[in-house]
């Protein structure tokens, strides 16, 4: 693969608050400071949400390609993440991302294949790869007849 660059552009608006729109793609984000910090804004995504869904979405994508080529068949696929910010030696760094997938199998058999791909999954995430904060898997597998009652 070649050098990839990735635009996007940032738009103030008003007070605390901005747009993002890429010249690629169709939609637009307002962005702003989050409400625990000083004249934040409650309700809008913030620099530290988009940071906790990168490493959330690039956890997806690659769990999708890694399980299409092991052939891990599942129903159903979510992750809730939790980005920790706190600071350090007098900085706001976000610390810690926790990632909690759910994955939907279809036989009991097919859960230890499904753990380790989920592992994986997190070890080549390009955006975990590429940050300081920790990320922490908390895998939870549910069989499909097991789920459904």
């Amino acid at each position: 693969m070649e050098t990839e660059f990735y635009e996007v552009d940032l738009k103030w608006k008003q007070n605390r608050i901005g747009e993002i729109s890429s010249p690629v793609l169709s939609s637009t984000i307002e962005v702003a400071t989050p409400p625990q910090f000083e004249k934040g804004v409650e309700g809008i995504w913030s620099p530290e949400h988009l940071f906790t869904a990168a490493a959330n979405s690039c956890f997806m994508t690659t769990f999708l390609a890694i399980a299409e080529k092991s052939r891990l068949e599942f129903e159903n696929f979510n992750c809730k993440a939790k980005g920790k910010l706190e600071v350090v030696e007098k900085q706001f760094l976000m610390t810690e991302i926790d990632l909690f997938p759910t994955l939907t199998i279809n036989s009991e058999e097919a859960k230890e294949k499904a753990i380790k791909v989920l592992e994986k999954s997190e070890k080549a995430c390009l955006i975990s790869n590429s940050i300081k904060s920790k990320v922490n898997l908390f895998p939870n597998i549910l069989i499909h007849n097991l789920a459904v009652k």
